[in-house]
Order: C-alpha cells, then structure tokens, then sequence
C-alpha cells in the first residue's frame, strides 16, 4: 500500500490504466474489422464452391452438401450476366433475420454491427450480401449462422485483451523503472538535502549543490540553493545582531550610568559667570540629555520594550537649529555649510527627541559624505506644510550614494555609505519615522548630491 502511494506506484497505475484505455479503443475497430474479415472469408469460400459447381455439370448431392460445409454457408447466389441464379443450397434452420451489405458499408456500421453481434448470445441466421472477386460476377450473397461468426470474435476478442494486459504490464514496469530512476531518485535526493538542512540551517556545507540532469529538477534545485543560501546568510546576521545587541545593551548601561553623573557636574557649570560658558551650557545639558535618552531608548529595544513616540508640539526651526549647530562643531575647518529654510511659525506634531535623531542621522550622514569627497559642499534643511503631511526635505551637494548603498536602503550593516559605516542611521531613521506613522524616502541620488524627504502625517491622532 505505501508503494502505491508513491509518486512511482501512482504513476504504473495510471499507465496501466491509460495502456487498457488505448487498447479498448483500439479494440473496438478492431473487433469490427475482424469480423468484416470473417464475413468476407465465408463470401470467397462461397464464390470458390459455386465456380466449382458451374466448371462440372455432374455433381453430387454429397458433395454440393460437402461444398457449402466447407464454406460454411447455407447456399450460395450468385449474378453473372444480370441473372440471378441459386448454385448452391440447402435447408435453412431459421428463418433469416438480418442482411448485410458488404459492399458499401461505413466504418460506423461496420462497428455498430460488431457491437451489436457480440451482445447478441442467440445464433441467427443473416444474409451477406458482397462482390465477387476477380470479376467473377455482379454480386454474391450468401446465408449463414452467426454461431461461429460470434465465436470467433470473442476469441479474437481475448487474444487481443491478454496480449494488451500483457502489453500494459510491460510498458507499466518500465515506465515505473525510469520514473523512480529519472524523477524519484533524484527528488528524493532533493527531499533528502532539505531535511539534513533543517536540521542544521546555519551548517554552509548542508547547502544543496544542483547536479540533476532533468531542467525542471535542476531549476528546482537552484532555486532551493539560493533560498538555503540567503537563510543562513539571514541566519547568521541574526546571531550577529543579537550578541551586538547583548553588547550594546551592556555598553549602553554603563554609558547611561557615566552620562548621568556628567548630567550632574553640567548643573554646576550652568551657573558660571562666564559669557561663553553661559552660551553653550544649556547645548550641553541637551546633548547629555539626549545622550542619556538614547541609552535608556537602547536597553528598552534590547527588551522588545521599545516605546512608541510621545506626540506633542515641535518648533521644527528649534530643532534644526540644535542639528546644525552639532554638526558645525564636528566640521570646524568650513569645509561644509549649511543652511535651512524652515518657517519660523512651522509647528509640527512628533516626539521632538525622535524627530532630533531622524534629522541629525541624515545631516550626519550627508555631512560625512561630502567630507569623505574632500571638495566643499552644502547641506539644506527645508520643510513645508500641506493640507496632510509635514514635509521635510534634507538635500546635500556630495558625491551621492553608492550603487550598493541604494540597493540596500534602510537595511542594517549594508546599506552603510561610507566606508567603515553600519548603516545603521537611516535603518533607525527609517524606524523612527515610521514609529510616527510617516515615510521617509531617497527622492534622488547622483553626482549632483542625495535628497531625502520625510513625510508625517498631519491627522490620525488628537490635536495635542
């Protein structure tokens, strides 16, 4: 039974079946050809007897009798010369129940009559009705019993039914030999690769090597190769991800720890006398500030406990502000300026600490690009608003992003742009944005420089 269920045994079963289905209706023509044969076999027998009978005038009783025996006929007419003439005959048992013309029969009636013979168990008595060989006359017709004609045909009948089993049978085993040696085999080898990778998905060496001959099992197997090699890839990034996520969770705790203490002596500093220590105190309090939020926002990710952003009102120039004067005192040397065109009065909802991360992370990035160029170029920050979204725009004149960096956007520890880089910043960005219910898009990126735009929603939320 587990044989028959097999992709192999189902297969011997319907050739079986399909071999005796071409052999049925090749049967029937057959059968109905067999029998026109027998039928015209008892016509040239008659003709051959009658043309005995007309080349001697002196013939028996006996041996007329022994003629029509031979010929297997009750008696014989035969027209020669327009006259019909009874040569031979003797009595008829039965009245005659049928006739049948020979001579212009179609395949259909020649099949029909074949059917109709073989569902007929009682002998007859019919009339045929042919023409003479060899010119021998008009017509012939003779009379005889369907007894042996029926007889003959279902002997003919199982001949042709054992030697189509036999046939099926032949051509089934076969068929069965090739289909587990050309198909099975080898899909069972596929079967078998998947099962060994399963078990060890990270193993390099369980990856299938394609080698079937057939061009679907070898597409098959080609494909499989490639989903089993970007899962352990995937696999294997995973792991990466999760010890440096442990490490960074470590890092971050103590980080947090050291920032808070120096968030302690900043306190202190804010109340010194000196102008310019005055000036850039509270820029100072921000960052530790920040700092220390990101930390917190880390070991909160390492949980899967990362809470969503807290919506209130954002003055977006603020915010801008805070990101360009960071990113002026990473430049120094004046090699990139900055400038923003941000409406005074815009008014955004966002949770401002996000917001500040999504914009410093791509001026950062930009920043460092057209650094990295080693030729002078700008940065631009400009936003507007619409009847739905708030609409950033953050444009530089760097060098654009690389090919591989495009392709893979917004994934982490491949989309990085410069060298040594994670590409982490804008896989967070793009986290960060969507937190918000917004996009943030690559809207171009050539020689003339990268644009990226962020997209937030206006609605969806209560006015805060």
């Amino acid at each position: 039974m587990r044989v028959l269920n097999s992709l192999s045994g189902r297969f011997l079963i319907l050739t079986v079946v399909f071999v005796m289905l071409a052999e049925i209706l090749i049967f029937v023509p057959s059968i109905a050809r067999f029998r026109e044969d027998f039928l015209m076999s008892r016509l040239e027998r008659a003709q051959i007897a009658s043309l005995a009978l007309l080349a001697s005038e002196d013939i028996s009783p006996e041996l007329q009798d022994e003629l029509l025996h031979n010929a297997g006929v009750f008696n014989v007419v035969l027209r020669r010369d327009e006259a019909r003439q009874l040569i031979l005959s003797s009595p008829i048992p039965a009245p005659i129940s049928a006739t049948f013309d020979m001579r212009d029969a179609t395949p259909f009636e020649l099949i029909r009559d074949a059917m109709a013979r073989l569902a007929t168990p009682d002998p007859q008595v019919i009339r045929v009705i042919g023409e003479p060989v060899r010119m021998a006359g008009l017509l012939i017709e003779v009379t005889l019993d369907t007894a042996d004609l029926r007889m003959a045909m279902i002997d003919y009948g199982l001949r042709i039914l054992i030697l189509s089993a036999v046939i099926s049978g032949i051509t089934a085993l076969l068929l069965f030999l090739a289909v587990r040696r050309f198909l099975v085999k080898p899909i069972k080898r596929v079967v078998g690769h998947m099962q060994s990778y399963a078990a060890a998905p990270e193993d390099v060496r369980r990856v299938i090597k394609p080698s079937a001959g057939v061009t679907e099992l070898r597409e098959a197997e080609e494909t499989l190769q490639l989903m089993q090699t970007q899962l352990t890839s995937a696999l294997k990034q995973k792991d990466r991800l999760a010890q440096l996520g442990g490490a960074v969770a470590k890092v971050s705790h103590d980080l947090r720890n050291i920032l808070t203490s120096a968030q302690l002596f900043t306190d202190r500093i804010e109340m010194s006398e000196d102008p310019a220590v005055k000036r850039m105190a509270p820029k100072l309090v921000n960052s530790i500030t920040r700092a220390v939020h990101l930390c917190e926002a880390t070991l909160a990710y390492g949980k899967a406990e990362e809470p969503g952003p807290i919506l209130a009102r954002v003055q977006l120039a603020d915010v801008v502000s805070d990101v360009i004067d960071s990113e002026r005192l990473s430049v120094g040397d004046g090699q990139v300026s900055f400038s923003e065109d941000i409406p005074a009065s815009l008014t955004l909802r966002a949770d401002a600490e996000q917001l500040y991360r999504v914009i410093a992370n791509l001026v950062r990035n930009a920043r460092q690009a057209i650094v990295n160029s080693g030729k002078p170029g700008e940065i631009n920050i400009a936003a507007r608003d619409t009847d739905d979204n708030w609409i950033i725009r953050i444009t530089d004149t760097g060098p654009g992003l690389p090919e591989k960096a495009r392709q893979h956007l917004f994934q982490p520890f491949q989309g990085g742009a410069t060298k040594g880089g994670t590409g982490l910043g804008l896989t967070i960005a793009a986290e960060l944005v969507r937190g918000h219910g917004g996009e943030l898009a690559l809207e171009r990126s050539d020689e003339q420089g990268t644009a990226f735009v962020i997209t937030l929603p206006r609605g969806g939320v209560e006015e805060v």
